[in-house]
């Protein structure tokens, strides 16, 4: 979300429930009574499951409940008789955002550039990284880098001191940029749906530390990027942005891996965007996006 735009005054909820008469008319009766005045709303039904979703966004201007207490009026007035799940966010508190990654650093410079020149309103705290590599990168931008050296013995017991200090930074969410470890479920039970992954399009068909490699003796015509909130299932969580860019004969080793990696930027680039704008909500295992 761009820093201009989270100047405003603005609340933000997103809800889903099973689907009834009446539940657009009691959410903005709901704002309308308390002198709500809305500037965005979208709805969509799920017709397979009859699940309704909705992200609604007004100004605080005026608005009769303080800021601290929407959360409970509306939880005790609206969602209670609905069963709904419900997020709400405010406009002008700035998320906080932590970096993960490993030796690669095209996602992270990309990641960083965006924020140093005000492109996102978020906060970057601190990256975290599994190798040493990235350090003077970080250390570049001004950022607090932590080293946290991972192996099987020691796995469960190092992402506790990582959890710990995203704990003690108060981050709101973490970005997986390229970080070439498998996240296990003492840290993703704790941000679930708000760890941002990417990788490559190729899985399943070409696994493995190598799979342009494998893609080009293949003589693949697309590659592509996909990113994802993480999930204990690996690379199968709910699917936030992708996309694919066409490859020939012509195009080397070299070139589709030059290709892959400015794609990757560019959908994880999305997918950050995207959750920083709260456009997004998680359904099973699918994602509705309101933009």
């Amino acid at each position: 979300m761009k820093s201009k735009d989270c100047q405003r005054n603005t609340a933000l909820l997103l809800v889903h429930c099973y689907d009834k008469q009446g539940l657009i008319a009691d959410i903005t009766d709901f704002l309308n009574k308390n002198n709500g005045n809305i500037i965005i709303l979208d709805e969509h039904v799920e017709r397979e499951d009859n699940i309704f979703f909705m992200r609604v966004e007004w100004e605080l201007d005026g608005f009769l409940i303080p800021n601290e207490k929407i959360g409970d009026y509306f939880n005790t007035q609206i969602a209670a008789k609905y069963n709904m799940k419900w997020e709400l966010y405010f406009r002008n508190v700035k998320p906080r955002m932590a970096v993960f990654v490993s030796k690669m650093d095209h996602c992270l410079f990309d990641i960083l550039s965006r924020y140093q020149s005000g492109e996102w309103y978020v906060e970057i705290p601190l990256i975290i990284s599994n190798h040493d590599t990235l350090a003077p990168v970080a250390d570049r931008f001004g950022i607090p880098f932590y080293h946290f050296q991972i192996t099987k013995e020691n796995k469960k017991e190092q992402e506790k001191k990582e959890l710990k200090l995203l704990k003690e930074n108060t981050i709101d969410f973490i970005v997986l940029a390229r970080y070439m470890q498998i996240v296990s479920p003492v840290i993703i039970d704790e941000y679930e749906n708000k760890i941002i992954n990417i990788h490559h399009s190729f899985l399943p068909a070409f696994p493995g530390a190598k799979p342009y490699h494998s893609a080009y003796k293949r003589g693949v015509k697309v590659i592509g990027a996909t990113s994802h909130y993480a999930t204990e299932d690996l690379d199968a969580g709910p699917i936030i942005a992708q996309d694919v860019v066409n490859v020939s004969h012509r195009d080397s080793v070299k070139d589709l891996v030059r290709k892959g990696r400015d794609l990757e930027k560019i959908v994880l680039s999305r997918a950050i965007y995207e959750h920083l704008d709260r456009t997004i909500l998680v359904y099973k295992n699918r994602t509705v996006i309101f933009n």
